[in-house]
């Protein structure tokens, strides 16, 4: 059987507290896979000038073009960074800068890419207001991008990995595809399995435990009687994981049916990176 390998990778440039880190597991990834890397910086005039209407801080031409200029020196500055790292790390790369509507850009490049990395909450500065309850992660899921690497602001070496398991078919396939892409070496996973009865709970557990030690993983399980909504973030806390492994549905974030409402609360709050994927 051919082993799937990471070949293109796809990741946001967009200046905010999050590039630094997606540019550091960009090329973390792409040294130890042998990848291409391409680096994308997006303004979306129309979304900034939207934004400045309804802010209070400003609301003149001349608020607006400092803004402006202010995204544009970050962008600047994240693909030197970039840039840099790649040609230091001997890394085939390449930046494409576009003006319009980042969600619609980034799905458009994503196409022919293997994985796409971005921060946890904030793909582009100001690229979505801050009464747009969906944000970046679920806006891109429910439009097919997948798989993602939502990165938080502090790196951390992954070696930790918890895999949030429902027993359903898409948080399966998302353990499924991470197993598969073999991203990163010498891991120790968790699967951890919520609400069910315990017969169930141990079925699904055991089950999903030999297909990862199958692919060579150390595992352990746990079933947590606790709701997902409470207990997820706080079970990978206390464990110390350094990702946390999602599914979604094609229809649906899985994320938010896992999380409820408070999903996008959740995303904002965590530093804890996500590998999201079908």
């Amino acid at each position: 059987m051919v082993t799937p390998m990471l070949k293109r990778i796809h990741v946001g440039l967009g200046g905010t507290p999050f590039t630094l880190t997606a540019i550091q597991y960009s090329v973390e990834l792409a040294q130890a896979h042998q990848a291409e890397l391409l680096g994308t910086a997006i303004i979306n005039h129309s979304r900034m000038i939207a934004l400045s209407k309804t802010s209070e801080a400003g609301t003149d031409i001349l608020d607006e073009h400092r803004r402006l200029e202010a995204i544009d020196t970050r962008q600047k500055q994240a693909i030197a960074t970039f840039e840099s790292r790649c040609k230091g790390s001997g890394i085939n790369h390449s930046v494409t800068r576009a003006s319009g509507d980042p969600f619609e850009k980034m799905i458009s490049l994503t196409r022919y890419h293997d994985l796409m990395i971005f921060g946890l909450r904030s793909l582009f500065e100001f690229d979505f207001l801050e009464t747009d309850g969906a944000g970046p992660l679920s806006r891109l899921v429910s439009s097919g991008v997948r798989p993602i690497l939502a990165v938080a602001k502090e790196y951390r070496p992954i070696r930790q990995v918890l895999l949030a398991y429902s027993g359903s078919m898409e948080s399966a396939s998302a353990i499924k595809r991470f197993v598969t892409m073999q991203l990163w070496s010498d891991l120790r996973f968790k699967i951890v399995t919520f609400e069910h009865p315990n017969d169930i709970a141990q079925t699904l557990l055991n089950e999903m435990a030999g297909y990862c030690r199958a692919h060579g993983h150390d595992v352990e399980c746990e079933h947590v009687e606790g709701s997902p909504k409470q207990q997820l973030l706080q079970h990978a806390t206390g464990w110390n994981a350094d990702l946390i492994v999602l599914g979604n549905g094609s229809k649906r974030l899985w994320l938010k049916k896992l999380l409820g409402d408070t999903a996008m609360n959740v995303i904002r709050h965590a530093d804890i990176p996500l590998f999201v994927s079908q």
